[in-house]
């Protein structure tokens, strides 16, 4: 097994992060974003500030770098290439989109139930789609 090649982690990661973020955008920003308003208030919540969306934007960048650094772990194992990144891909979506939503918005019902389906299915996409393009820029 080779070394990981970080600085292809790095650039697959922010390359894959910020994809991830744009179908983000369509997804919450435009298709979800009044229900996210209207969800916000009924919570008391101002709606998402530039500050917070800045925020997300960046944590979707560092979870773009984390999900690359175990595509390049993982890839010796299960082979390079698209059936890999969609694995990974799934997997991360699982820890850092399905669990967190369905305990934190379906659980303890804190978002309506579309917007809680809706924004955890789009985040299957964005996150797959991300990891697939970060995947492909990583070279060992």
């Amino acid at each position: 097994m080779g070394k990981i090649n970080m600085g292809r982690v790095i650039l697959g990661g922010i390359v894959g992060g910020i994809v991830a973020d744009l179908l983000d955008y369509l997804v919450d920003g435009l298709w979800l974003g009044q229900r996210w308003a209207d969800a916000m208030s009924f919570l008391g919540h101002p709606g998402f500030t530039t500050n917070m969306l800045i925020g997300f934007d960046l944590l979707g960048i560092v979870v773009g770098i984390v999900t690359i650094w175990i595509y390049a772990a993982v890839r010796p194992r299960l082979g390079p290439g698209l059936g890999t990144a969609i694995r990974v891909g799934v997997v991360v979506w699982i820890i850092s989109v399905l669990v967190p939503n369905a305990s934190f918005m379906y659980v303890a019902k804190l978002f309506p139930k579309g917007v809680t389906l809706y924004t955890t299915l789009g985040g299957l996409v964005e996150v797959v789609v991300g990891t697939i393009v970060g995947a492909w820029l990583y070279k060992e």
